[in-house]
């Protein structure tokens, strides 16, 4: 979800693209850091930077997932029985305090398939995530799930093309090469964009009004 320098091109994310879908009465700033879980993105002072600048009536969107996973990395893992959820109620609370309003929204999906079938691989944080919000009546938006699904009624194949493929030589960061079946390109970001806005247009969300539906 994070905005990516220009040396990561073609690496974007979601929360990068959102913007060119958004009219000029919806200031947009992202605060989403690449490799952070809610735990490492609290420790490094983050939630508290983005705490500083929040005013009554904004919203804030969280998402997290991906790198709460990882058992092996202390510093980031958020178990999803416990440390997770209690993470993300934890913003939901400082965020209220503030008078502001939050949106969770599960992780997207991994571009993982075993045997030509998805593997869906975060579906337990997804599934986390949406207990705390029903928990804490707060708008949700499941982007596990619809990207999931677009990937699997996408194919394995011809899935890759919103997902990191880089020949040799093409990037001065990519000397070699990479294949990135985690984070997104432009064309992926963009999709997942979409998503999000199609799905606070399905649920008639108050932001959704400041979004250009044509561009959809």
């Amino acid at each position: 979800m994070s905005d990516k320098p220009n040396l990561a091109y073609p690496e974007r994310g979601w929360g990068q693209l959102l913007p060119q879908f958004a009219s000029p009465t919806l200031n947009i700033v992202n605060h989403a850091a690449n490799g952070r879980s809610t735990r490492r993105f609290k420790d490094e002072g983050r939630w508290q930077m983005l705490l500083s600048e929040l005013k009554e009536g904004d919203y804030v969107l969280i998402q997290f997932g991906h790198n709460d996973q990882k058992k092996e990395d202390p510093a980031r893992y958020a178990s999803v029985e416990r440390d997770y959820p209690q993470f993300l109620g934890d913003f939901i609370a400082d965020i209220r305090k503030k008078n502001a309003i939050p949106i969770l929204a599960s992780s997207i999906c991994r571009r993982h398939f075993k045997d030509g079938k998805l593997d869906r691989n975060l579906k337990d944080y997804a599934e986390a995530a949406r207990k705390v919000a029903q928990r804490e009546k707060v708008d949700f938006v499941d982007l596990q799930s619809l990207t999931c699904d677009f990937l699997a009624e996408t194919g394995e194949a011809d899935s890759q093309q919103y997902f990191i493929q880089v020949p040799a030589d093409l990037y001065a960061r990519y000397p070699e090469g990479k294949s990135d079946n985690t984070h997104l390109n432009v064309q992926g970001a963009a999709k997942v964009a979409q998503f999000f806005v199609r799905d606070l247009l399905r649920q008639q969300h108050p932001l959704a009004k400041h979004f250009y539906r044509q561009r959809l």
